[in-house]
């Protein structure tokens, strides 16, 4: 019993471990969601290859705590492997029954304390305050810092064909801009992707431009949605 106790602490162990690598993505402008998945695929130790991961790997701070996760993340799932098979090995009838009820019993527990949104905000605290104390990573609440939750947004806006905006400069749209600020420009350019950081009012807007925009949430849709021609009534 004892080996399934420590089973069972050892994956409460890794949740917490994945929760404070999420937490700590989180904090250097990633999504929650996004943070979460990759926190969860370096723990395990599953890659995948896609755009996410490239930035998860081309970011300093990042970097470390993708790499401090799978290193904590091929401890911890060989430990519960072993562990796991020291809990049943040499069990027989009811002593096995009564030990896989513990297990599940334990597992939804857990599941629940990993579900829960209240021990997630006291956690998010703790680990805030711990990763200032102790670590050098830059903490910032992105959400609470651009007002996310005052109805404020950042969005990536396509600049299609039809679009009123396309080839003219961030200059000549300022009567439209004035609510929106352009933060960045994606540009796709002989098969690669140009950043353009804080661009100036002579940038000009070209098509299938993805721009990084923060403004209210409703302002950016009313700007740079293609106006549709009035309908003509039958007569």
């Amino acid at each position: 019993m004892i080996a399934l106790f420590s089973l069972l602490i050892i994956i409460m162990l890794s949740i917490i471990v994945v929760r404070i690598g999420a937490i700590a993505l989180e904090l250097t402008g990633v999504s929650s969601e996004i943070a979460s998945f990759q926190a969860q695929s370096a723990f395990s130790g599953v890659g995948f290859t896609t755009g996410e991961s490239e930035s998860m790997v081309a970011h300093p701070v990042r970097r470390r705590i993708i790499r401090v996760l799978i290193l904590f993340g091929s401890a911890g799932v060989t430990t519960a492997v072993a562990t796991l098979v020291l809990a049943f090995v040499g069990q027989t009838g009811n002593r096995v029954l009564t030990k896989v009820e513990v297990l599940l019993l334990g597992l939804v527990g857990i599941f629940l304390f990993a579900r829960s949104k209240h021990i997630y905000t006291v956690m998010k605290g703790i680990i805030v305050r711990a990763l200032e104390k102790w670590t050098t990573l830059r903490i910032y609440d992105y959400e609470q810092l651009f007002g996310l939750g005052e109805g404020y947004a950042i969005a990536k806006i396509t600049v299609n064909k039809d679009n009123p905006c396309s080839e003219k400069s961030i200059k000549d749209l300022k009567p439209q801009l004035e609510e929106v600020l352009i933060l960045a420009i994606y540009r796709k350019s002989g098969g690669k992707t140009e950043f353009i950081g804080a661009p100036h009012g002579d940038v000009i807007l070209k098509v299938d431009d993805e721009l990084i925009c923060y403004a209210k949430e409703d302002a950016i849709s009313k700007i740079f949605s293609v106006a549709k021609p009035p309908a003509v009534l039958p007569e």
